[in-house]
């Protein structure tokens, strides 16, 4: 998502760091082509120009023009907009009870999809939550939703076979959960391919008889310009209390979170960004606003590997690291924690300067070479990486599928990496700091 506006953005940064002194003529051209990126971007124009109009104001004061380091000045200006228009702080569900979530949205939104990663989401947060169709029209949406009710363990209420009255069915799921475990009911309803009357008052008058403490649109990220309609007319009819974007990890321009955002007043929440159950997690505006300029995300990086990797495990490796033990056999391991992070291209993302990793062209299948080469070791070998003489390396190519180049190559990285640990005395101060409960693993 906003790897085209990415691209725009941190190549006008380029210029305006390299210029000895930053004018009033730099910054009205750089904003020109800002202008044409969000534009672009599938940002809707009245978004763009209010966006421009703020940006300037703020880099044309003096403090800016007089700075040693102007560019720099302008980037914070830019990451300080761009958070505020995305919605400024993460905002927090409101699960008052009787905590009940209406979920609105247009059809092939994801809505029902959404239901079910919203509540593996809250389950892992401690939360018993339920969910409800009150879909009627779709026919496989009442389906669907026991089917992500089954795979999550988490309670269902389908309607009678043949109900039409979404009031009759939410009438009888509310009786349910009255006998229900739950402290989270999540309705699913039902959408159109367009906004139409019949859609708002049949939600209208669900979200009257609910009373819900949430009312959140679900949108597709990738809906452009058609997104701020989308969003002014639930919000006008529902007054609507949150979004969450879906499909971010398949949209290149993103101009619907900037929009939508801007036009509701009302916060991004969650954002699902894949197909899995887990492809979903709360809206951190500023953390967004760094990836768009090329400033990385190292805290959610940071949140997914505590959250994907055992804490035994990672510590137990600091400390080999720290007495350079480390071999081929940790070599595995640390392959294998980074899978659990996700696609490779997802993690180089969060990686400060590495926003154009889209473009790398990265081939997961090629770095699953030094894996096979690894493997077509003994356990001898991965243990004593010294006796790799030249005969056992040849063996080692056959056995892997690859080169003799190849197989040396990495050997004489994991020398290097195992040399540069012997080396590195602040990493030894981190891994203390960490093991008097300082570190990214503590609790």
């Amino acid at each position: 998502m906003f790897s085209l506006l990415a691209d725009k953005l941190q190549g006008v940064f380029r210029n305006l760091s390299g210029k000895g002194k930053i004018s009033e003529s730099n910054i009205t051209d750089a904003l020109r082509e800002v202008r044409m990126a969000l534009l672009e971007a599938d940002v809707h124009f009245q978004v763009a120009k209010d966006f421009i109009a703020r940006v300037k104001e703020q880099a044309m004061g003096e403090a800016v023009l007089k700075s040693v380091s102007p560019g720099q000045q302008i980037v914070k200006i830019f990451h300080d907009e761009l958070t505020r228009v995305l919605g400024g702080e993460a905002s927090e569900l409101n699960l008052t009870p009787p905590a009940r979530l209406l979920i609105v949205g247009l059809n092939g939104a994801g809505k029902t999809t959404t239901c079910g990663k919203l509540a593996n989401f809250l389950r892992k947060q401690g939360k018993a939550p339920a969910l409800i169709a009150c879909d009627l029209y779709r026919p496989a949406a009442i389906e669907q939703l026991a089917t992500l009710g089954r795979q999550l363990n988490v309670p269902v209420f389908t309607p009678p076979p043949g109900e039409t009255n979404v009031l009759v069915a939410a009438k009888l799921a509310l009786q349910w959960l009255a006998e229900t475990p739950h402290n989270v009911a999540i309705f699913d309803t039902a959408g159109r391919q367009e906004i139409d009357e019949a859609l708002v008052k049949e939600v209208q008058q669900l979200k009257e008889m609910l009373q819900p403490q949430e009312v959140l649109l679900v949108a597709d990220a990738a809906t452009g310009q058609q997104a701020v309609s989308v969003a002014t007319h639930f919000h006008e009819a529902l007054q609507i209390t949150g979004l969450i974007l879906t499909k971010l990890d398949g949209d290149a321009r993103g101009g619907a979170a900037l929009s939508m955002r801007e036009v509701t007043k009302q916060p991004i929440k969650f954002a699902g960004n894949g197909e899995k159950m887990d492809a979903f997690e709360v809206f951190h505006p500023d953390r967004l606003a760094g990836r768009i300029l090329g400033m990385g995300d190292i805290v959610s990086l940071v949140e997914n590997a505590a959250a994907a990797i055992n804490e035994d495990d990672a510590k137990r490796m600091e400390q080999r690291m720290m007495r350079a033990e480390f071999d081929f056999n940790d070599f595995l391991e640390m392959f294998a924690m980074m899978k659990k992070l996700g696609p490779l291209d997802k993690i180089l993302g969060m990686l400060p300067g590495m926003g154009k990793v889209a473009d790398m062209n990265i081939d997961e299948k090629q770095m699953s070479r030094p894996k096979a080469i690894v493997q077509s070791m003994t356990h001898e070998e991965r243990s004593k990486p010294d006796i790799l003489n030249a005969r056992r390396r040849q063996r080692i190519a056959r056995g892997s599928g690859t080169t003799v180049t190849e197989v040396n190559e990495i050997i004489s990285r994991f020398g290097e990496m195992r040399k540069m640990m012997k080396q590195m005395p602040m990493m030894q101060k981190m891994m203390g700091k960490k093991k008097r409960g300082q570190g990214m693993f503590a609790r």
